[in-house]
């Protein structure tokens, strides 16, 4: 089965084949990050009209990449929730147009589920159960995989994501847009022990995390040195800040396959691409004598291949979405979002 997906949660307009859930046919994306750099983070309005201008370009890229006609693909999928929604619903309502036009179904896909299944693309031999540390720009969250479809959240952060936080402290490190890449190449030969920074704890939910106060910390510390006009060492605290977030998430990891005995292991999302962090996962990992699972760097990032992976097992379980689907800015990853269809279809009855 060959499924045409989309992605466009967020400043990326991306289009890819995938056959079977596991095999890339084609995997276009164009990225908008240079212009939203000019404002140090990513415009919504900007962004929604960036999509507008590419989605076409880059569906019939992906299908003419793939060696196909848009008549052979055999569904068209969408990332629908969740995300910022102006730019979703570029991408879910040029889907849903071409589904229709075409008579194929549409798989409306949960982004973070997306995320989760990269990792499908990149190891065959991968099964859930399993567990995943996912961490992004938008929601950072451990997630117990009891099947393809059968999703639970069992800790998750309180504030900040990580991947926020990393844009957050990269704009007051003056190094720019996306904040991830940035600080783990600023990070590079820093001391992680030159700074002293919080390590959260939430009383009662061990599994879960905050990035807020190590936010603060470092803006705090960069503020400071500022008004003393004292030298600050950006490298070193770039260093310092990796630390501390991987030293937030990855125990927590460790902590919930030892309550929950899965031992079967994944990283998934943007963060998951800091260098930091998958060697401190990997330590980890072989302490536990677990095997870990990560996407490769290419994966990690917004792309339409992680969807149509995960669109493939959403429409085996008959999560199939109707030509009323809507997006939506939030929904929760075990929600069927394709039994979610907003006002659309309410009003047409009248």
């Amino acid at each position: 089965m060959k499924i045409l997906a989309f992605e466009s949660s967020c400043d990326e307009t991306a289009a890819a084949v995938i056959e079977d859930g596991r095999k890339i046919c084609s995997n276009i994306i164009n990225s908008q990050a240079e212009e939203h750099a000019l404002y140090g983070g990513v415009v919504p309005e900007i962004a929604s009209r960036g999509h507008v201008e590419a989605i076409s370009a880059v569906a019939h890229a992906a299908v003419r990449e793939a060696g196909m006609a848009f008549a052979d693909v055999d569904a068209i999928a969408a990332t629908c929730a969740p995300g910022l929604i102006g730019a979703l619903l570029v991408g879910a309502n040029y889907a849903k147009s071409l589904a229709w036009s075409l008579h194929k179904p549409f798989i409306p896909v949960h982004h973070i589920r997306g995320h989760i299944a990269a990792n499908l693309l990149a190891f065959p031999e991968l099964e859930p159960p399993f567990l995943c540390l996912s961490a992004s720009g938008g929601s950072s969250m451990l997630v117990l995989v009891h099947d393809y479809t059968d999703m639970e959240i069992i800790g998750g952060t309180r504030d900040d994501a990580a991947g926020e936080a990393f844009d957050k402290v990269a704009r007051v490190l003056g190094v720019g847009y996306p904040g991830g890449p940035k600080i783990d190449q600023l990070a590079r030969g820093g001391d992680d022990t030159a700074y002293a920074l919080p390590h959260s704890h939430v009383d009662g939910a061990p599994l879960d995390f905050s990035f807020s106060g190590l936010k603060t910390a470092v803006i705090n510390l960069a503020h400071h040195a500022e008004q003393k006009g004292e030298p600050l060492d950006k490298r070193n605290l770039a260093a310092c800040f990796q630390r501390a977030v991987s030293e937030t998430l990855v125990p927590r990891l460790k902590l919930a396959a030892e309550q929950t005995g899965v031992h079967t292991l994944v990283a998934a999302g943007g963060v998951a691409a800091n260098s930091r962090l998958r060697a401190d996962l990997e330590c980890m990992a072989r302490e536990l004598g677990a095997p870990i699972y990560m996407p490769p760097l290419h994966l990690c990032g917004d792309n339409a291949a992680m969807i149509g992976a995960q669109a493939y097992y959403e429409y085996l379980a008959g999560n199939t979405g109707t030509i009323w689907q809507n997006a939506f800015a939030t929904a929760e990853i075990q929600e069927k979002i394709c039994q979610k269809h907003g006002i659309a279809k309410k009003y047409a009855k009248r």
